[in-house]
């Protein structure tokens, strides 16, 4: 059952493995790598939020409930809070103190009770991969722009939290470009608007072609507009980046449209919110620098130059 599933994913699921109890984690994770599947563990819901910060996301999460250094319902929710699409199975043997309906309240999909057997944890586990499945494929409709099919606005929304949050703890760059397409008005009233997406077709791809694959992350973010998120990433080597974009949409030959692209580097501030609000800010304000100097050209942020 479980093993004719994952066949036909075309990712496999990662797992993280939380009981403060040695034999249990060892069993699982076994049973686990048996189906080839990557799995981490961790022996409280501190250690587990720290591998979750440092390697994750994961994809399904099995926890315990009652559990030294964190008890498992408020690991469930704090995972919720870094990564809301985790898919969550819990573990208890304290069934009279922890019900469905608490556990599913707190953030879970599903709970089983201690002790079990390893056929009743392969059908809980084959619930929830199956509905993982569904819930990707409607995501993927839902995040994806129709004309370009590159990733939309409402999902750059979501990205640009889990990237400045993951940035933060881990101390890595972040930056954002801002492009606009320049005179894309006047192109579209005289070529049509057929031309018209066609050209913004073709920039999505030239984003996708110039930026690293699984790394860095190009959307539509509305209009002729359009942002590429780049962790790991710092000012010089964003430039080159930019610089790359800049050359490669000019040799295809929109004429007369060119691009003004913003550059910004995230900066810590009182929050990961704010700081995410702010690049975009920064970048935005950016672009239209670009822009209002006649376009064609690349402007950095004055305040990612200082850090």
């Amino acid at each position: 059952m479980l093993k004719n599933l994952i066949q036909e994913l075309p990712t496999k699921p990662n797992f993280l493995v939380v009981d403060d109890e040695e034999e249990l984690r060892y069993l699982l994770k076994e049973f686990l790598k048996t189906y080839n599947l990557q799995v981490e563990e961790a022996d409280s819901g501190k250690k587990a939020l720290e591998i979750f910060e440092e390697k994750g996301p994961f994809t399904i999460l099995i926890t315990d409930i009652v559990m030294p250094g964190g008890d498992g319902l408020t690991l469930i929710r704090k995972i919720k809070e870094i990564s809301p699409e985790t898919m969550i199975l819990a573990m208890t043997g304290y069934a009279r103190n922890y019900g469905y309906v608490d556990v599913v309240a707190a953030g879970a999909d599903d709970l089983i009770q201690k002790p079990f057997s390893l056929e009743e944890f392969e059908a809980r586990l084959a619930r929830i991969i199956k509905e993982w499945i569904l819930k990707e494929k409607l995501k993927a409709l839902s995040i994806r722009d129709a004309l370009t099919e590159i990733f939309n606005r409402r999902h750059f929304e979501e990205r640009l939290q889990e990237e400045t949050h993951r940035a933060l703890r881990q101390g890595y760059p972040l930056c954002l470009f801002m492009i606009d397409v320049d005179h894309f008005k006047l192109y579209n009233d005289t070529r049509g608007h057929r031309e018209g997406d066609i050209l913004l077709k073709s920039l999505a791809d030239i984003l996708c072609r110039c930026t690293r694959e699984k790394v860095d992350q190009p959307f539509r973010y509305g209009g002729d507009e359009f942002v590429v998120l780049l962790p790991h990433t710092d000012l010089e080597g964003a430039l080159k980046v930019a610089q790359r974009i800049l050359n490669t949409y000019r040799e295809r030959g929109f004429n007369p449209t060119t691009l003004s692209i913003g550059i910004a580097k995230l900066i810590p501030r009182e929050s990961a919110r704010k700081s995410a609000d702010d690049l975009v800010r920064r970048a935005d304000e950016a672009m239209y620098r670009a822009k209002n100097s006649g376009g064609n050209q690349i402007e950095i942020d004055p305040e990612s130059k200082k850090v």
